[in-house]
């Protein structure tokens, strides 16, 4: 959606952009807000640096900026775009989406909070019956994951408002789950379902989860890239959240069962491997989104360069204006 005033300069912009194709101009099509429409298609190499130039116009401020992902298209046309992008379409980061996608997992909810508790509670189960079917199940349900990776996302692109956000969804959020397994462990203990003379080492399934180790910091760290990668690339698993888990919901599921049974040194173990795997998967994932930052800004020095920006009435070199994270846009070197 852009402003009239705006609609030569983004069209002159797109136009000369090879990565952009299938462009589509509706004068005064739009009423609210007033102004024109224009579609077009972007190979996904290149959707934040082209989002970029339109930002300088401020058409996200005047008008509107809407992505939606392409699942399939037949095109030569397309195919002549994405070999004019550099790089794999899997392997682009769009970072307008990674932000969209983590500011909707960092949110402190009701629904974010029973879902740590069902996880902790299912955990704790596992524990206690020395089931491992039941420690994946939590891993299944655990959500923790979006606020780690917001905390990992606001680190790099320096966000203070996203970091308040992850670190108060984590803060209520593990606690509240570890409560709950306390409470549950104490429940079942005074049904007598559970033998007061319980032992976590008499338990070698789940043992691992109070006994952390160099194997603990490597699984959390590989754990930590796989989770960033899935959301940052336009092909992510379904059970990234389960490997994420696996360092995270159990061990702080085993601190409410062994303060429950008053066995300080599984409780000390547990609280240690839940703070090794939390800052392995923070390094990871800071480290990786670090690396790909680092990328897709000696992509955007490139394209400052590009005669389309001096078509749209852009300055050569230099963005002239900053970005939403609050550091200035990288100039291309002379």
């Amino acid at each position: 959606m852009v402003p009239n005033y705006q609609a030569e300069h983004t069209l002159n912009l797109l136009e000369g952009i090879p990565s952009v194709f299938n462009l589509v101009y509706l004068e005064r099509a739009a009423r609210k807000p007033e102004g024109d429409v224009i579609l077009c298609d972007v190979a996904r190499e290149d959707a934040s640096v082209v989002i970029g130039d339109l930002r300088e116009l401020d058409i996200d401020r005047d008008g509107s900026i809407a992505i939606e992902e392409i699942d399939s298209q037949i095109s030569a046309a397309a195919l002549r775009a994405e070999k004019a992008a550099a790089g794999t379409p899997s392997d682009a980061v769009v970072w307008e989406e990674v932000e969209s996608r983590t500011s909707e997992n960092v949110e402190l909810s009701a629904s974010f909070l029973a879902f740590m508790a069902v996880a902790m509670m299912i955990a704790a189960v596992g524990i206690l019956t020395d089931q491992v079917v039941l420690i994946i199940g939590a891993m299944v349900v655990g959500p923790e994951f979006g606020p780690i990776a917001g905390l990992c996302v606001a680190a790099v692109q320096l966000r203070g408002d996203l970091l308040k956000r992850s670190l108060l969804a984590l803060a209520v959020g593990f606690p509240l789950g570890i409560t709950a397994s306390f409470l549950l462990t104490l429940a079942l203990r005074a049904l007598g379902l559970v033998p007061d003379d319980f032992a976590q080492q008499d338990h070698p399934f789940t043992e691992f989860i109070a006994d952390p180790d160099f194997f603990s910091f490597l699984v959390a760290y590989l754990a930590g890239t796989a989770g960033v990668l899935s959301l940052t690339s336009a092909k992510s698993g379904a059970l990234i959240g389960v490997l994420i888990s696996v360092t995270t919901i159990p061990a702080a599921a085993n601190i409410g069962v062994a303060a429950a049974f008053g066995d300080w040194s599984d409780w000390g173990g547990a609280m240690g491997q839940l703070s090794l795997n939390l800052g392995a998967i923070f390094l990871a994932g800071i480290g990786t989104l670090y690396l790909q930052r680092w990328l897709y800004r000696r992509r955007r020095i490139r394209h400052l360069r590009h005669e389309a920006r001096e078509a749209a009435g852009l300055p050569m070199g230099r963005s002239r204006r900053d970005r939403a994270a609050g550091a200035k846009e990288p100039r291309a070197s002379g």
